[in-house]
């Protein structure tokens, strides 16, 4: 590879970055014509969409200064809109959320953010919508760094029967669960195939060294609420955090779909997902003791917004 090439890759990099930043008006002094700027709104974004967040957590998670981090905090506690708790495990750490006033302030910077990017995306058929959201997600893809040994990517011919026949076996072999299981799963898979809509819904495939290794869908419960279903690893692929990537793709393609809320239904047993699914945000919201699959199983609805 030689420099030129690089570095005229280099320029062209940069020149996108220009262009996008004019399309959705991030150059501006202040945002949206409020109070504050691009980066201040986007600290408000993330104490508004995660829990326990520390100032460490933010300086890393947005590639912050902490010295700067510090003093936007600072500013936000005097206004009203943050408050700070020290964390019940170390009472060196606080956790940092958004109060009332902060939610409230933030609400309009979020909604006048969607309209904006709404409007932007309208000039566009709905295809090429699609197309644009889909490149963006290949982009992120390619610039986050690598996990070990596997790769996401999406459902081709012959997977989703890998998908009924593994979590049938998956799950008789760790949980004992009869063939009332294997049908369920392929019933959700047809109706996925069916009835698969792409602004709405997505499957993941996980693949490590050319094999699929996992997988996990999501499909619409209505018109605000996405569902996660059929989160599965196999057990020799296990450890590499793939599980927790899986979910956390569920949870961004849900926000760029539109939806506000997700929710997932488990069971009491599958304690390695559901430990997944409460770092991820999630929590159990209702229970109920039933027989399926040949066993006496507790099932658990689990939900979070988005």
């Amino acid at each position: 590879m030689s420099t030129t090439s690089i570095d005229q890759r280099a320029l062209a990099v940069r020149d996108f970055n220009r262009y996008y930043t004019r399309q959705i008006g991030v150059l501006h002094e202040h945002l949206l014509e409020s109070d504050y700027s691009l980066t201040e709104v986007r600290i408000l974004w993330e104490l508004a969409h995660r829990d326990d967040l520390t100032m460490t957590d933010l300086c890393r998670e947005l590639g912050l200064n902490a010295g700067y981090v510090s003093r936007v905090i600072s500013g936000f506690e005097k206004k009203g809109l943050v408050a700070k708790t020290r964390a019940a495990d170390d009472a060196r750490v606080s956790r940092l959320e958004l109060t009332a006033l902060g939610r409230a302030t933030f609400a309009p910077l979020s909604d006048a953010s969607q309209r904006e990017v709404v409007a932007m995306l309208e000039r566009l058929p709905e295809s090429a919508q699609q197309h644009l959201v889909e490149a963006m997600t290949q982009i992120r893809s390619m610039l986050d760094k690598p996990q070990p040994g596997y790769l996401l990517r999406d459902p081709q011919p012959g997977d989703m029967g890998w998908v009924v026949q593994r979590q049938a076996v998956l799950y008789a072999q760790e949980y004992g669960w009869n063939a009332e299981y294997e049908a369920l799963v392929a019933e959700i898979v047809a109706k996925f195939i069916r009835e698969f809509d792409p602004r709405a819904e997505r499957c993941w495939i996980a693949e490590k060294d050319g094999r699929p290794v996992g997988s996990v869908f999501v499909v619409r419960e209505d018109e605000t609420t996405a569902k996660l279903r059929l989160l599965a690893v196999e057990s020799s692929a296990r450890g590499l955090g793939i599980g927790h990537r899986l979910v956390d793709e569920c949870l961004r393609f849900a926000r760029l779909a539109g939806y506000t809320r997700m929710v997932l239904w488990t069971n009491s047993v599958l304690t390695g997902a559901r430990k997944i699914y409460e770092q991820a945000g999630f929590r159990l919201v209702e229970e109920a003791p039933h027989h399926s699959f040949g066993k006496d199983l507790v099932g658990q609805v689990w939900a979070r917004d988005l």
